[in-house]
């Protein structure tokens, strides 16, 4: 196993556990990380996205599987399967993910999923008729980043 494979294995590892701690570390201090809902956060902010999702993730599952490692990248596919709080639907998000690395951290985090599909699962009728639509889904990316930004004023750590 090379290093950015044990990496990313620790990582997936430590979120099945939701071991956010564990998973902070290995991102870089200037670390940058995007996805569908969240967009692009910053080293704090995503370190607290992950303390968040664990925290709040009290049925989450993750598992995890292997497309390539490289010296200073990796491309991995994760599962997420958890209960949406707002609408207490079942989702089972399938995420392709990007990591890059510098100085053996994290660098970049790339999540990418189909957004439209996330949003049936989480959001019934409402993600169906209107998930594929522009508005529905910065709604959605605003309501995820105003609970985030809400959970960092909680949480000084991240401010």
């Amino acid at each position: 196993m090379n290093k950015t494979e044990a990496i990313v294995d620790t990582f997936y590892k430590s979120f099945a556990l939701r071991d956010y701690k564990t998973m902070q570390s290995f991102y870089h201090e200037d670390a940058t990380f995007s996805d569908p809902v969240f967009n692009v956060l910053k080293s704090n902010q995503l370190k607290a996205m992950w303390h968040m999702l664990c925290e709040r993730g009290k049925d989450l599952t993750i598992t995890h599987g292997t497309i390539g490692y490289f010296d200073n990248s990796a491309r991995v596919t994760w599962k997420a399967t958890y209960t949406f709080s707002k609408t207490g639907r079942i989702v089972h998000n399938e995420i392709d993910a990007r990591f890059f690395f510098k100085d053996d951290k994290i660098i970049q985090h790339f999540d990418n999923f189909d957004l439209w599909k996330w949003m049936r699962m989480a959001l019934g009728t409402p993600g169906l008729i209107l998930g594929w639509s522009g508005f529905m889904q910065e709604k959605v990316q605003t309501e995820a980043r105003k609970g985030l930004d809400s959970f960092i004023k909680k949480h000084s750590e991240y401010i």
